[in-house]
């Protein structure tokens, strides 16, 4: 097995052991009830000038109060209920892979991209967990959205789900920082709302994890109801949680949620549904981004260095208004107070 199957694998057996992890008895595993969501009764100048305050304060890695946490919720759910399953998505625009809480790589990703709303982005999910910064990862982005609604686009991970957080560091997060579980309720709440899949010019198919033995047309995914915390298994859990794989067919996957799918898998899915490309996120590839299926599939991770200690680059792929792709990698941001980061192979691979 090479490094990157090593390291992906290592990732999957995590996640293997997240999806057989108890339940926390004093946690909410509900998703939202949409006649609870409050309608904004917000001046729009008043709104853009307090959303402008909240991306400054975060900017500077500073979390918003829970006060205002909750408010910005509030106002993105009243942006993201709206949206498609599928959401339609215009080129130009850059596509972005997994964050997880690595806020300062954030920071770094709009250097070598653009800023928004200068540049259109497609985040595919996996903003929290396993960094230092989830919190004032998803509010930044969160707020983006809400500031510049046809400018970015983002999806749900297999990690923006109650179970997942309560494991992987987001809980954990947010009663450090505010002494509750009440910013990540209102967080997870929100999450039920996020798109599950976009789709760019008709032609980019893009998603989180991959495909679906339930699901042959895109259509099927129009159909979907959303509006949950993330299943354990069916359509919607396979396309936050399903693979690409070097053999054919449908497979076991290793991670305990999803499949594994082959090259003719993907052929007839993209076949059946006129695409050009399939675009996912969800597995660490030491370069950035690695394509599949005879580049049919392409996965992008955009958290450098993951977990601080796995030594990749990562990278976003621009789409232009002639849908040519071009790959930009990056390596680590330095964060401060802390030495600089350089690209290296882990001990453990030696």
């Amino acid at each position: 097995m090479d490094l990157d199957s090593d390291v992906q694998m290592e990732d999957a057996i995590d996640q293997q052991h997240t999806q057989q992890s108890p339940q926390s008895p004093q946690l909410i595993n509900s998703a939202s009830n949409l006649n609870d969501i409050p309608v904004s009764t917000v001046d729009p100048k008043t709104q853009i000038n307090t959303l402008e305050g909240w991306m400054e304060q975060l900017s500077k890695c500073q979390p918003l109060s829970e006060d205002s946490v909750k408010e910005l919720c509030n106002m993105a759910i009243e942006v993201v209920k709206n949206e498609q399953n599928v959401q339609p998505v215009h080129v130009p625009v850059t596509i972005c892979g997994d964050i997880h809480g690595q806020f300062h790589d954030l920071m770094e990703l709009f250097k070598i991209g653009g800023p928004c709303p200068d540049t259109n982005y497609l985040f595919m999910g996996d903003y929290v967990d396993r960094g230092y910064y989830s919190v004032e990862t998803v509010s930044y982005l969160v707020a983006m959205k809400i500031r510049y609604p046809k400018r970015i686009t983002i999806l749900r991970g297999n990690h923006e789900s109650r179970q997942i957080t309560q494991v992987y560091g987001f809980y954990d997060e947010c009663f450090r920082k505010y002494g509750s579980s009440n910013v990540w309720k209102i967080f997870t709440d929100l999450f039920d709302y996020f798109p599950i899949t976009a789709l760019v010019e008709n032609s980019i198919f893009c998603l989180h994890g991959g495909l679906s033995p339930m699901i042959e047309t895109i259509d099927q995914v129009r159909e979907l109801n959303r509006f949950q915390e993330v299943p354990h298994e069916g359509p919607m859990c396979d396309l936050l949680w399903s693979d690409p794989d070097d053999r054919g067919g449908w497979g076991i996957s290793p991670r305990g949620a999803g499949f594994t799918f082959g090259q003719d898998i993907s052929e007839q899915f993209n076949h059946t549904n006129n695409l050009s490309l399939t675009a996912r996120a969800h597995q660490l590839v030491m370069e950035g981004y690695s394509w599949s299926h005879q580049d049919l599939v392409v996965t992008i991770f955009s958290a450098p260095n993951y977990c601080y200690r796995c030594g990749n680059q990562a990278a976003i792929m621009e789409v232009d208004e002639n849908h040519n792709r071009d790959f930009l990698q990056y390596d680590p941001s330095v964060r401060p107070g802390e030495p600089t980061v350089s690209r290296k192979t882990p001990d453990y691979f030696l």
